[in-house]
């Protein structure tokens, strides 16, 4: 039974959400508890099945494990081949994890919940399959699936406040202008990723990524009549960067996330900042430092510098934001800014004949994996606790709030108060431990860029306090007063597992470092 279980477990994994949504359908939709339970059960199950995944791996074996592999599209020589390694398990715990939290803080939708939670489930296995995929098809396709569930979580269940005019002088609900955003952005990422995948296909003869690794990287051969084999290397390797930089979002690739993030529903934030800007940077690890490293080494200086940037302008926008919502968004491009500068030190020093700056790329790129997953459990609390105070006050507009709700919710604010330091990057909480493993991993490659990005760091702590002062701090805003404006037993389940991995991590990392050690070692080379 086990090793069937074994033998089986990614596309157990993969398609149990699949599963899910067929129990759901078979719900009526007047039945909203059942279906709500349903969906709740069903992300549990794949959360279950993700626990069984981090505790069969074995980390001192190389190359991927369980591997699967089945005939799928033999005309283009592509199949169904999914397996993992130290990168990717950690990011399928993080997604296991997060979708049945994101589930429960839902049970406030009522409007349409069948179709909400078929499409939370459907996003789910999107999500899973692009950290499974070793066939660049199937990645694309999981890919793409993810897509449309969150365009229309954004289009149909956002924020029904605010209009937004397009360029055309037309205007429309926020909602609807924030999901055609996010469409639009991520449908140009998909056509250049989708470009360099065939370039790669064609060349290769496979679309495999374990052959790919193998054939590509040392590829040659002239193939293409008009263009030389450097020139359609170099067009593959820009359509995979700017199609993951679209996803991280690096700057200046990242104004349709603000917009997201603000109209989203609160578990579709959750969802949008804990997993699917990891995306963009698992890409940059599982292809393009692999089959691209002459190219990532030389291009690295410039990811550097726009990483940079995207680290102090997302904190300085953070700090001169009004809504709550929409400073954590941007707090996120501030956050994704230090991955992406780890990934260029690793991409500097793939190779490198010098030990101590394979060390320091070793570093900096297992901080890359640890802030991915950091970042996603302190975005998804930090989203969810402004949907909690919303759901109270019915706005996130800082100055409306007023502060002193911390007297009337004293829990809901030493809840904040501990998300918003790990965020922060407290000494002692998660956040701590993978920043300063990418800024240490990143001084001896690129000294001036870390250097500025300090200054991004700085106000970093200074968006968080200006947001925790206007919230809890101060007399109470006669406003809610008589409002109930603490935290629900259900809320506080949502948000207790968040609050222990953020406190578990920054005591002891090993825990989850030694998962990421062994693949790191062998991409840095």
């Amino acid at each position: 039974m086990m090793n069937l279980l074994n033998q089986n477990l990614l596309t157990l994994i993969l398609f149990s959400p699949v599963l899910g949504m067929l129990a759901v359908m078979l719900v009526p939709g007047e039945q909203k508890q059942l279906v709500r339970r349903v969906a709740l059960v069903s992300s549990l199950i794949t959360f279950a099945l993700a626990i069984i995944l981090w505790f069969g791996y074995d980390t001192s074996a190389d190359g991927f494990q369980f591997v699967e592999q089945a005939q799928w599209y033999t005309a283009i020589n592509s199949s169904y081949h999914v397996g993992v390694d130290g990168i990717s398990v950690p990011m399928i715990l993080l997604t296991a994890l997060l979708m049945p939290i994101g589930v429960l803080a839902s049970f406030g939708i009522e409007d349409r919940v069948k179709s909400y939670m078929l499409l939370f489930l459907m996003l789910e296995t999107g999500m899973l399959g692009v950290f499974m995929a070793l066939d660049l098809i199937v990645f694309f396709l999981f890919w793409e699936i993810g897509l449309v569930p969150m365009y229309l979580l954004i289009n149909i269940w956002g924020s029904p406040k605010g209009e937004r005019e397009f360029l055309s002088g037309k205007k429309v609900p926020a909602r609807q202008y924030a999901s055609y955003k996010f469409f639009v952005y991520t449908l140009v990422g998909s056509l250049g990723l989708l470009l360099a995948i065939q370039i790669l296909g064609v060349v290769a003869g496979s679309f495999d990524l374990v052959t790919l690794l193998q054939v590509w990287p040392g590829f040659d051969k002239e193939i293409f009549a008009n263009f030389s084999t450097s020139s359609v290397r170099t067009v593959a390797f820009w359509a995979f960067v700017i199609a993951f930089a679209i996803k991280v979002p690096l700057w200046p690739f990242h104004t349709w996330l603000p917009d997201a993030h603000t109209e989203a529903p609160t578990a579709g934030s959750m969802i949008l900042a804990g997993v699917l800007l990891k995306l963009g940077a698992y890409g940059f690890l599982r292809l393009v430092l692999p089959l691209f490293p002459a190219e990532a080494q030389a291009a690295a200086p410039i990811l550097a510098f726009l990483a940079m940037l995207a680290i102090v302008l997302g904190a300085l926008s953070a700090y001169g934001q009004t809504d709550f919502k929409r400073l954590v968004a941007y707090s996120s491009v501030n956050h994704m800014g230090f991955v992406v500068l780890g990934i260029a030190a690793a991409a500097m020093v793939t190779g490198s004949n010098d030990p101590s700056m394979r060390l320091s790329g070793t570093i900096a790129t297992t901080g890359v994996v640890l802030q991915m997953f950091n970042h996603g459990i302190s975005a998804a609390a930090m989203f969810f606790l402004v949907g909690v105070v919303y759901d109270r006050a019915h706005t996130r507009n800082l100055d409306e709030l007023g502060g002193g709700i911390w007297q009337l919710a004293p829990v809901y604010g030493g809840i904040l108060i501990f998300s918003s330091m790990a965020s922060l990057g407290l000494p002692g909480l998660s956040g701590f431990v993978s920043e300063f493993a990418i800024v240490r991993g990143s001084w001896p490659v690129f000294s001036t860029m870390t250097a500025l990005s300090m200054i991004g760091l700085f106000f970093t702590g200074a968006y968080i306090l200006k947001a925790i002062r206007q919230v809890l701090h101060g007399p109470i805003n006669p406003e809610w007063s008589d409002h109930n404006m603490e935290i629900s037993t259900r809320e506080k389940i949502v948000v207790a597992p968040l609050i222990v991995l953020m406190l578990i991590i920054g005591i002891w990392p090993w825990w989850i470092t030694f998962m990421i050690n062994k693949t790191v070692t062998t991409l840095i080379g």
